[in-house]
Formats: C-alpha cells, structure tokens, sequence
C-alpha cells in the first residue's frame, strides 16, 4: 500500500507538544544512544537517526527509494523528491544551469535590493516579527521572480506552504483524514494556479524557469504539464520554507549564544558564512526525509524489508556525538561541518547554494542595521506545526 500524502506517516508520538516540536534534541539524543534505527509500529515507519547510517540511506539510492508518493494526492509526486534515476537525473539537469553560481551571482544585486526594501520598509519601527518583515518574504520574492509568477501572490504561496509542511492534529484516523482533505485541496488550487501561468507562458515566453521548462525535452519529449508543475510546486515550497526558517532559526540562535553572537557582529564577512553552516546544522530547517525499501537490507543491525517506509532524521544525524564535537553546542567557525541538513547525494537540494546566498545577504544587513537585539516582551514561542519543518510562526524583536 502506498502512502498517498505526508500526513500518512502520521505524528511521531514524542513531538506531538509545541516544547517537543522545537526542542526535539533530547529525544534525537535518546534515539541515537538507545535505538538509531527503529520501528514505529503505530506509524508503521523505520526511523534513523545516527549518522552513519543516515548517510548510508541517503546514499544508497538503489535500495532507499525516493518513490515514496504514487497515487496523485501528493504536493511532491511529480517533483524532484519523488523520482529516482534516469529520470531523476534528466530532469534536474534541465533546472541546474539556474542554480550555478555563475545564474546565482546575477542575482545578488536583486536579492540585495530586495532585502533592502524589505528594512526600508520598517521604517523607525522599534518592534519587528523578522519572519513577516523579513525572513518569509525575501525568499518568497526571490524564487517568484525566478520562476516568473506574480509578487502579488506572495501571501497565497505563503499559505500554501505553510499547508504543504503541516501535520495532523494528531494520530487519530479523523486527524489525519482531515489533514489528507486539506492537502489535497492545496494539491487542487496550486495545480490550477500554475496550469492558469503555465499557459501564459506559452503565449509569452520570458526569462524565467518555467519558460525553461516548456521549452524543454527529455528523450526528445517535452515535459507534461503535470512535471512542469511538479518543478514548480517543489521550488515554491522548498525555495520558501528551507529559507525563511534558515534565517529565522539564526536570529533565534543569535540570541540564545550572544558570546558567539559578539564575535559575528564583530566579523559579519569572515564569520557570517560559517554562522549559517553552523545554524544549518545546530537547527536544520528540515529535520527529515523519507525514503522506501526497495530490497531487503540489514541497517544498524535491523532488517528492513522491501516496501517498508523509513524517515531519515538529518536533524538527529546532525547532532551526532560521533561525528561532531560538542555536538549539542553552537560553535562558529566549526571545521569541519559535514552536516546534511541539504540532503545527500542525487537528492542534495538544488537551491542550497540560493538558499545560503540568501541568508547571508538578509543576516548581514540585519546585523549591519541593527546590531543589537532582543526578544520583545510580548514573545511567545510558537513552533511549526510539523515534525519535519523546523521552524518558529513569528519572532518579535526589540530593536
């Protein structure tokens, strides 16, 4: 039986609490020391948490499929997530030349004017939520104008993202159901939206990646609408909240080690870069990924058996003692960081080299323009609803 959505894996039964959701690394710590590799018989699931064998599942594509959703109620099913080689491969070359670095430094100017507007905007406010000034819509904007859609829906990408990342309330059958309705209505509305440009596009062509697509082929075919909107869906997603949570998080982060925070403010250029290296690994913005079995394979000393599903825990593999010293501690510069919080291998995610163009423009003018900092009174913590996505809805600062 195939899992037709994410909210199918269910709610891991130790991150059901906000406390939990944001503070998962007792428990990852726990897992690693106890049982890295384990069955989930309520969610039906193997979860991995240790390093090494994290890695081993990343890596070994011929055995951990990323075939995971097949029945057409997915956000994913005809992205880059959910396909495996040959055709995995072909249709990311067809979106690489987008992300190089040569495409991304083109962009630089825009990004840093962007972030600018974006400051200016808060005029002499003396209180910002960095994530709605901020963090949600740079990258929001920035990944609009690369695939060539409206600004104006900005708050329409923002909430369907947000649906995208979102579990069920918990692990009741109405829950989920409820959860599995609300997706596939987001599934509905995005695919009519992007149906409505991709057609646009087709009249006008532009400098953007959906007209890089339609004008694409793979095997001398041209890619379905459904693939074109399947890129689509995932870049949206991905290029929204892997981004927003990246910069969010390293404010956050910021503030709970200013001793480590003084000496980036001091060296924004020869510190920032390994900052955010380092925010990726201490708070991955996703904390997992899945996979299916395609053949029978002993891990961690389990046997795991073809069609089984497991979820890679990169946030968990991330705070392994084995691999990083003072693993529970924000250390800048760390050398080396080997974290995976961008996956590994075939799936290594293609806009990690955005994603970090991004933050480190947003961290250093926010450090530049407001070097000191705190949490605002009125403050109160609300997590992601996701044990995925990792992540705070608001972040109120004082400035």
């Amino acid at each position: 039986m195939e899992k037709s959505a994410i909210t199918d894996f269910g709610q891991v039964r130790e991150l059901r609490t906000p406390e939990e959701r944001f503070n998962p690394f007792r428990w990852y710590r726990k897992m690693r020391e106890e049982s890295p590799v384990r069955w989930d018989e309520e969610r039906r699931t193997w979860d991995v948490f240790s390093y090494e064998e994290v890695k081993t599942v990343l890596d070994r594509k011929e055995i951990f499929s990323s075939r995971v959703f097949r029945d057409g109620k997915s956000l994913f099913e005809n992205g880059l997530l959910n396909l495996d080689p040959p055709k995995h491969t072909q249709m990311r070359d067809i979106v690489n030349k987008a992300f190089t670095p040569k495409a991304l430094k083109e962009w630089e100017p825009r990004i840093q004017a962007i972030t600018s507007e974006l400051l200016d905007a808060v005029g002499g406010e003396r209180e910002i939520d960095l994530v709605e000034q901020l963090s949600y819509p740079l990258p929001v904007l920035v990944i609009a104008a690369m695939l060539g859609v409206p600004a104006k829906d900005k708050r329409k990408f923002k909430d369907w993202s947000d649906q995208a990342v979102a579990g069920p309330a918990n692990n009741s059958e109405e829950a989920k159901n409820e959860q599995l309705r609300k997706q596939q209505q987001v599934v509905g509305e995005l695919y009519a939206y992007f149906k409505e440009i991709i057609e646009l596009k087709k009249q006008e062509p532009a400098d953007d990646i959906i007209s890089v697509l339609l004008q694409a082929s793979v095997n001398g075919e041209s890619l379905t609408e459904e693939e074109i909107v399947g890129f689509c869906i995932l870049l949206l997603v991905a290029g929204n909240e892997t981004t927003t949570n990246l910069i969010t998080n390293a404010i956050y982060t910021f503030l709970e080690y200013p001793e480590v925070y003084r000496q980036i403010k001091n060296q924004p250029d020869e510190l920032l870069p390994a900052a955010i290296e380092e925010v990726l690994r201490f708070r991955s913005p996703v904390q997992a990924s899945f996979r299916i079995v395609q053949e029978d394979i002993v891990l961690g000393g389990k046997k795991l058996c073809a069609q089984e599903y497991v979820i890679v825990w990169m946030g968990a593999a991330n705070r392994d003692e084995k691999q990083f010293q003072d693993a529970e501690q924000f250390v800048v510069p760390r050398k080396p960081n080997p974290h995976m919080a961008f996956g590994r291998g075939i799936h290594f995610c293609l806009g990690a080299p955005l994603a970090r163009m991004e933050a480190e423009i947003a961290l250093k003018e926010w450090v530049r323009r407001y070097p000191d900092f705190k949490l605002s009174a009125g403050f109160t913590l609300k997590p992601l609803e996701s044990s995925f996505a990792y992540g705070i809805k608001e972040l109120l600062l004082t400035v």
